[in-house]
């Protein structure tokens, strides 16, 4: 048989910068050295050390979700597919759900309602707000809901609905199963399962827990659990089954090949988080967003978002007109070798503050970055001002890296 000769290839080693970019958009985000060289290993998927591995996940799982679940899975795929996992799951055709869309990720829920035959009423949230708790029960009150779909962060535009909890009350007490996504705020601020009333909880590796991308976590309920179990429509997802899923994360039985590098990752990634304690990292968070927020102001900037309904995890920036966001975005890559996120659409730009991005080191390489490139693309910024209030606040809070 005749092969063709075999394309020209050029090796990574040419295609990837000779520094890494600093990583400060909306995720992925910089990456732990344990967690890195714990991405490097690979072991066989149905042996005694990965179940070990999976256990230790698991109880790792359930404090960073704050919940006493048994329902905790992994999944081979990114956030998306946790959330899709979720729908699938609790949704089935003519399921009547009530979707609170914010933006571009609530909205992606909604779709995935429309595609599993789900009868969805959106509720619409007024630009740059947070859904009100009085509107969500207006709308419950209609009846006949069975499911609840909400973000805690929504990533598109850096809306945070900060009266999550007071919502999935309302859900239980209108009969919903409350889906929560926390893809860009797990492990950043409060989330507590099993207090707020939370049924399902989606998240990605590759955000505010600091590991690898296309591994994710969810948990489910009891209530949630009952209702997958009990469903009467046939599933139409095989990979997201989760009571196939179930025989894997809780029965030590076959599904798939896992991605054991991908799980070995997240299991440092958790272990970090355990170690560091939900409490302090919420404080990391806060006081080092905080931060990086005074001294986007002090250099003369606006914050996309009202501070009562603006995200820690994402930050939305505002750009002066006349100044191209991806101009400036382009400028710090090329230049100071720093990556952050654009919009959809939108000319605005976003700093990621999940995990490892949360550190004094990174905050000030990225603030000297943003408003030398600002200055550079057009826009009358002051970066002195800007780093010196910055520093202000993060002495004044004595952050420790």
């Amino acid at each position: 048989m005749h092969y063709p000769k075999p394309p020209e290839i050029i090796p990574l080693d040419n295609i990837l910068p000779d520094e890494p970019l600093l990583m400060m958009g909306a995720g992925p985000v910089p990456i732990p050295h344990k967690v890195a060289s714990a991405n490097s290993v690979v072991i066989n998927h149905l042996g005694d050390t990965m179940n070990r591995v999976i256990e230790q996940v698991k109880i790792m799982a359930r404090y960073v979700f704050q919940t006493e679940s048994g329902h905790v899975l992994g999944v081979s795929g990114p956030a998306s597919a946790a959330m899709e996992m979720a729908v699938c799951n609790l949704v089935e055709p003519g399921t009547k759900v009530l979707s609170i869309r914010n933006g571009l990720f609530s909205g992606r829920l909604v779709e995935m309602v429309h595609r599993v035959g789900g009868d969805v009423t959106v509720l619409e949230i007024p630009d740059k707000q947070a859904a009100a708790p009085e509107m969500v029960e207006r709308a419950l009150k209609e009846g006949g809901y069975k499911v609840l779909t909400v973000v805690q962060g929504e990533t598109s535009n850096t809306v945070w609905n900060r009266h999550l909890a007071e919502i999935c009350r309302l859900g239980k007490a209108y009969g919903c199963v409350n889906i929560v996504d926390t893809v860009c705020t797990l492990s950043t601020m409060e989330l507590e399962m099993d207090e707020w009333g939370v049924d399902a909880v989606i998240t990605g590796g590759q955000k505010g827990l600091s590991s690898i991308p296309g591994v994710s976590l969810i948990a489910f309920s009891d209530e949630a659990w009952a209702r997958i179990v009990a469903r009467n429509a046939p599933m139409s997802h095989w990979c997201l089954d989760a009571r196939l899923a179930d025989k894997f994360w809780n029965q030590q039985s076959y599904h798939y090949t896992a991605p054991v590098s991908g799980v070995l990752a997240l299991h440092e990634a958790l272990r970090l988080i355990c170690e560091e304690t939900l409490p302090a990292r919420f404080r990391r968070h806060a006081v080092c967003s905080a931060a990086l927020q005074a001294g986007i102001e002090a250099m003369g900037l606006d914050l996309l978002i009202p501070a009562e309904a603006r995200l820690n995890s994402v930050v939305g920036i505002s750009v002066p007109d006349g100044v191209s966001a991806d101009r400036v975005r382009h400028i710090m890559s090329q230049l100071y070798r720093v990556e952050i996120s654009g919009a959809f659409g939108l000319n605005i730009l976003r700093i990621g503050q999940m995990g490892e991005q949360s550190r004094t080191h990174h905050l000030s390489r990225t603030l000297h970055a943003l408003g030398a490139a600002m200055r550079v693309a057009g826009g009358r910024v002051d970066p002195p001002a800007g780093m010196a209030e910055m520093e202000r606040v993060l002495a004044s809070n004595v952050v420790r890296n």
